[in-house]
C-alpha cells in the first residue's frame, strides 16, 4: 500500500456528493441538449446517466482511491442498469392507468356488449371477465394437480430413464408457441367432438398446455431446495415416504410452490392467440365452458382495439387495465397463501 493510499484511508466522499454530482448530471445533459436544440426527456436522462458514472467514478478516484472508485462504478452501473429496466414497466403501468380509467367503472364490470354497436358509451366486459376466471381456472385445475405430481415425480422418487425424457418433454414445452398450442387442442376436439364443436373447454386445454410445464419446472426447483435432513429426519421417525412428501416437503416449499403456480398462471391469462382460434368471441355471457363460444378478456381487448373508434380504444384499454388488476389480485392472494401456510420463518 503506498503512502497516498494510506492517506485516502477513511477519505470518503460525504453523503450529500453523489446526490449533487447526479444534479449536476443532469443539468449538464438537459442544457447541452438545450443548446443543440434538441432537448429529449428520454435522451436527456441517458446522457446524464452516462455522464452521473463517468463523474462520480472520477471524483471517487481522486478523493478515495482506486478501490472505491471501482466500488463506486459497480454501484453506478448497477443502478443504472435498475433504472432502465423500470422505466418501460413504470412507463406501461402508467399508459395502462391513464388511459384504461377513462372507460374502467362499476358499469363495465358488469354489463356486456350485447346490443352495443358504434360510438356509445354502453358496453362492458363483464362476459369476458367471466370467460377468463372460468378458462383459466379450468386450465389451473387440470396443470397444477399434473405438474405438481410430475415434480414431485422427478424429484422424489428420481423416475430413472424415464426422468430424462420427461425432462426433455418439459424443456421442449416450455418454449412451444402459444398459436400451436392453441392449434393442437382445436385439432384434438375437432377430432373427438367435430367441427361444429365449441366451447371453453378447448380454450382451457390450450392454456393447460402452455401452463403445465412451467408448473413442472418451478415447482421442480423449489423441492430441490428442501434440506434433505428434513426427510432423513421424517423417515428416521418412521413416517412413510409419502406422507413425508405431504407433510414435510410440499410444507416447506409451498411459498415457492405457490409463486411458481402464479407464475405459470399469469403466463397463459393474457395469451390472446390460441383463444382466437379455440374459443373466439361472442357479445354475450356464457358460463358453460362445455358449450358454446366463451369472451375472454385478451381477444376482448384485441377485437376492441381492432374495431378502431374512440369508444372501442377506450373500452381495449380499460380491458387491459381489468387484466392486469385480475393478476394482482391473484398474486395477493398467493402471497398470503405463502405467508399463512408456509412453517414459521418461511413465509418471507
Amino acid at each position: 500500500m503506498t503512502s497516498l493510499e494510506v492517506q485516502r484511508i477513511g477519505q470518503r466522499l460525504p453523503q450529500w456528493v453523489p446526490w449533487a454530482t447526479l444534479g449536476a448530471s443532469f443539468a449538464l445533459a438537459y442544457g447541452i441538449l438545450a443548446t443543440a436544440g434538441s432537448i429529449n426527456l428520454l435522451g436527456g436522462a441517458f446522457f446524464g446517466a452516462l455522464i452521473y458514472v463517468v463523474a462520480i467514478t472520477a471524483v471517487s478516484w481522486v478523493r478515495e482511491g482506486e478501490r472505491w472508485a471501482k466500488d463506486r462504478l459497480a454501484s453506478a452501473l448497477v443502478v443504472s442498469a435498475f433504472v432502465v429496466v423500470m422505466i418501460p414497466l413504470v412507463s406501461l403501468v402508467w399508459m395502462v392507468l391513464s388511459e384504461g380509467m377513462k372507460r374502467f367503472g362499476v358499469d363495465f364490470l358488469l354489463t356486456n356488449m350485447v346490443g352495443v354497436y358504434g360510438e356509445t358509451e354502453l358496453g362492458g366486459a363483464y362476459h369476458a371477465i367471466v370467460g377468463t376466471l372460468i378458462i383459466t381456472g379450468l386450465a389451473s385445475l387440470i396443470s397444477i394437480p399434473l405438474g405438481i405430481f410430475t415434480a414431485i415425480y422427478l424429484v422424489e422418487y428420481q423416475g430413472g430413464r424415464i426422468r430424462r425424457y420427461v425432462t426433455f418433454l418439459v424443456d421442449v414445452m416450455t418454449g412451444i408457441p402459444s398459436i400451436v398450442a392453441g392449434l393442437f387442442a382445436f385439432s384434438l376436439f375437432f377430432t373427438i367432438a367435430g367441427p361444429g364443436y365449441k366451447a371453453g373447454i378447448i380454450g382451457a386445454v390450450a392454456l393447460a398446455l402452455l401452463m403445465t410445464p412451467v408448473v413442472v419446472r418451478s415447482v421442480e426447483e423449489m423441492l430441490k431446495l428442501v434440506p434433505n435432513e428434513l426427510r432423513e429426519a421424517s423417515y428416521a421417525l418412521g413416517v412413510p415416504k409419502w406422507l413425508t412428501i405431504v407433510k414435510v416437503v410440499l410444507r416447506t416449499a409451498v411459498a415457492g410452490i405457490t409463486t411458481g403456480v402464479m407464475i405459470a398462471i399469469a403466463r397463459v391469462i393474457g395469451e390472446t392467440a390460441p383463444l382466437l382460434i379455440t374459443v373466439g368471441i361472442v357479445a354475450n355471457t356464457n358460463f358453460n365452458p362445455f358449450e358454446g363460444r366463451m369472451a375472454t378478456l385478451p381477444v376482448f381487448v384485441f377485437r376492441q382495439y381492432a374495431q378502431g373508434g374512440e369508444s372501442a380504444s377506450e373500452r381495449a384499454w380499460a380491458g387491459a387495465l381489468t387484466l392486469i388488476l385480475i393478476v394482482m389480485i391473484l398474486n395477493l392472494g398467493a402471497r398470503l397463501v405463502s405467508r399463512f401456510f408456509a412453517p414459521k420463518g418461511l413465509s418471507r
